[in-house]
């Protein structure tokens, strides 16, 4: 099949197939290559269907495939400085199809590529995390306040501490922020000065 017709699928809304589960599994080998290999061409303009599906409640081998793969591509991703789509939307995605954070931030290990990555992520998350909104563009379900939080708690935390350590002042000192009420939040010192935080 046409990378362009599995691109044009992979995306598309649940009722425009009569079973939307079974084309997800027949685009799935060529949707998760062309994600990997960057040949898909863009990714988070809309929602991907395996968000749309309980595919963990398909077969156990071919749920634990889909379970896997959305970590495998994110440790890829981690390694390259020039991933072939933007981290933050790699990301996006990977907590999208998992409808959880959790694995995909445990497993973000120090180093020189993956800490900038690292910046890069906050940097675009936090203008909505600031705000208590949801950095996630089509996660739309009742897992997705807990998505939220998790991000929120870790990058307040071990985030925070890792962007200090890379050099990321502002970054690592707006991420501590996400720490404390909301309110607080914008009333801290760092809004009218910067420079005396950091």
């Amino acid at each position: 099949m046409p990378v362009d017709t599995v691109r044009y699928y992979l995306f598309e809304v649940p009722n425009h197939f009569d079973d939307h589960e079974a084309v997800m599994r027949r685009l799935l080998p060529q949707s998760a290559r062309a994600m990997a290999d960057g040949s898909l061409g863009v990714i988070g303009y809309g929602a991907h269907g395996l968000h749309r599906v309980d595919w963990r409640s398909w077969p156990a081998e071919q749920a634990a495939a889909i379970e896997a793969f959305p970590l495998a591509w994110w440790q890829d991703a981690l390694a390259r400085p020039e991933p072939p789509y933007g981290i933050d939307d790699i990301f996006d995605t990977c907590a999208t199809i998992a409808r959880t954070v959790t694995p995909f931030l445990q497993g973000w290990v120090p180093g020189p590529v993956a800490d900038a990555h690292l910046a890069q992520c906050a940097d675009t998350w936090l203008h909505d995390l600031l705000s208590d909104d949801s950095p996630f563009s089509w996660w739309y379900d009742d897992t997705v306040a807990t998505g939220v939080e998790d991000v929120r708690a870790w990058l307040s935390g071990p985030g925070a501490a890792r962007l200090h350590a890379a050099g990321e002042y502002d970054l690592a000192t707006r991420a501590e922020l996400l720490g404390i009420p909301h309110d607080e939040r914008w009333d801290h010192p760092y809004w009218t000065s910067p420079s005396a935080t950091n």
